[in-house]
């Protein structure tokens, strides 16, 4: 049976694409790995190629919820919160935890995807899009990542290409 949604990111064009039977049904903006494309463990590079959605985190929590290691930490994120925490790595209302699905690639050894905690998901919306900025990961709009956490299954198929 043939894959009925999938994702499309382009680093080139810092976008997502939702395709349905192959044709866009959304796009968005998004801010993929400030260091640009790659595999490595510790590169802070966003991974390309195949990859699924591991996991679906976050559903039911408020917008701007802030997680660490995948875990609401009770936090509402504001401009005050990022101030007393300016290093943090914001990661908001919802996640979509990402497994690479070819092997010394992107999955397994000091490649792996999955291992590398690699997600797309909500960030401050004062963070710009359409520029690289993550540490690796698909960041998105708040708005966006709750539209796009609804409308994608668990196993859904992304493809990360420049």
């Amino acid at each position: 049976m043939p894959e009925q949604i999938e994702i499309k990111v382009s680093v080139t064009r810092q976008e997502l694409s939702v395709l349905e039977q192959g044709h866009c049904v959304a796009t968005f903006s998004v801010s993929t790995g400030k260091n640009g494309v790659g595999e490595r463990n510790g590169s802070e590079q966003t991974p390309r190629g195949q990859h699924k959605i591991r996991a679906k985190i976050g559903a039911g929590q408020p917008v701007n919820t802030v997680f660490v290691a995948r875990r609401p930490t009770g936090e509402i994120y504001s401009p005050a919160l990022r101030e007393q925490y300016p290093g943090r790595d914001w990661i908001l209302t919802r996640i979509l935890w990402l497994s690479g699905l070819e092997p010394g690639i992107n999955r397994l050894g000091v490649v792996d995807t999955m291992r590398r905690y690699v997600y797309i998901h909500g960030c401050p919306d004062e963070d710009k899009m359409g520029v690289p900025g993550s540490h690796g990961c698909i960041k998105m709009r708040n708005t966006d990542i709750l539209t796009l956490f609804d409308m994608v299954p668990y196993g859904t198929r992304v493809l990360i290409e420049e």
